[in-house]
């Protein structure tokens, strides 16, 4: 192996004392990045401004023999083979090219595009059209709830619900507009459920060992696809037996009262509403819990207050749907 003697001459009694012995030359312009420079020898090799160091008179030695005044190394580090072994790897590299850059980030569109794509984007879309769904189910319970007053003040009801803007708009125009915006927001709902489905199972496409695919996560978290697919179903009933007609009973626009007590006299149909608002309830408790964390609100010291908020609305809700089927069914409310 080839080497390097730097001879060190004493300003005091001239004589010439042990040789410092170094790797190969382009060992050291590897290990260095920098020519190396020793003052009071001639030729600079150079290296980096430092602290100034005296050379060893072993070359094993650890850096701490008697300085010579005239022959002082400006380096950071002990020129010791052992010290040379002992550089950074990172620290050579980055002589040669830099400090590492991350890699640019390229973009496939507009900021909303992008948003609407990631899975916080699905997310946040689940959170708002789930606050508006809450907020829906919640009104129309409470509208429901008339039933137990009299017969006129629900039909009243529904016949406000009608005319809401009327003249200045057409007859039932508010109350489309409202059913079409509840229908985009149940279309966006499921779209972005499914998404976040897809993308999750194509993130990991071999599935765990473990039969169960999930480590902490309570009933409804656990039974969200199955309450949702429950709600979907549920929906399209109602919207047939109560809203349309189609289910063979008597059936009258105008006598909302009369409808939905024929309608809840059929002990099945009775059974399958108490059944679907109890998943509902489900469904709903697991939503009001989540969509704070969907928007970022998930601070640990607000937990109490979002689980008081998600076991208050889907009991509240639950109550209140499950309580016109069961009374109609029971004889009641006649």
């Amino acid at each position: 192996m080839r080497s390097i003697a730097l001879a060190r001459t004493s300003s005091l009694t001239g004589r010439e004392t042990q040789p410092l012995a170094l790797s190969s030359p382009s060992v050291v312009g590897r290990v260095m990045g920098a020519p190396l420079a020793i003052t009071g020898l001639g030729a600079p090799l150079g290296c980096p401004k430092s602290l100034p160091r005296t050379v060893p008179a072993s070359p094993f030695s650890p850096c701490r023999a008697a300085p010579a005044p005239s022959t002082t190394v400006h380096n950071g580090s002990c020129w010791s083979p052992r010290g040379l072994r002992a550089m950074s790897k990172v620290e050579n590299a980055q002589r040669y090219v830099g400090a590492p850059q991350p890699a640019p980030v390229k973009k496939d569109g507009p900021f909303f595009v992008m948003f609407w794509r990631s899975a916080v984007g699905k997310k946040w879309i689940m959170a708002v059209t789930g606050i508006m769904l809450i907020g829906f189910v919640f009104a129309h319970m409470l509208g429901n709830l008339k039933i137990f007053l009299s017969p006129s003040a629900l039909d009243h009801y529904a016949e406000w619900l009608r005319t809401i803007g009327y003249p200045i708009l057409p007859k039932t125009g508010v109350l489309w507009l409202m059913r079409l915006g509840l229908l985009s927001a149940v279309v966006l709902h499921i779209w972005a459920a499914a998404s976040l489905t897809r993308m999750n199972r194509a993130a990991r496409p071999t599935g765990y060992k473990s039969p169960r695919e999930y480590v902490a996560a309570d009933f409804a978290a656990r039974t969200m696809r199955w309450t949702g697919i429950i709600l979907t179903l549920f929906i399209i009933f109602h919207l047939l037996d109560l809203t349309w007609g189609q289910t063979g009973t008597t059936f009258d626009k105008d006598e909302v009262y009369n409808n939905i007590v024929n309608s809840f006299q059929r002990v099945p149909v009775a059974i399958a509403y108490i059944v679907a608002n109890i998943a509902i309830a489900i469904h709903l408790y697991h939503g009001a819990w989540s969509m704070f964390q969907s928007l970022g609100i998930n601070s640990p010291r607000f937990n109490p207050w979002r689980r008081g908020f998600a076991i208050g609305v889907a009991s509240i809700i639950a109550v209140g749907n499950i309580s016109i089927p069961l009374l109609v069914v029971t004889g009641v409310v006649k």
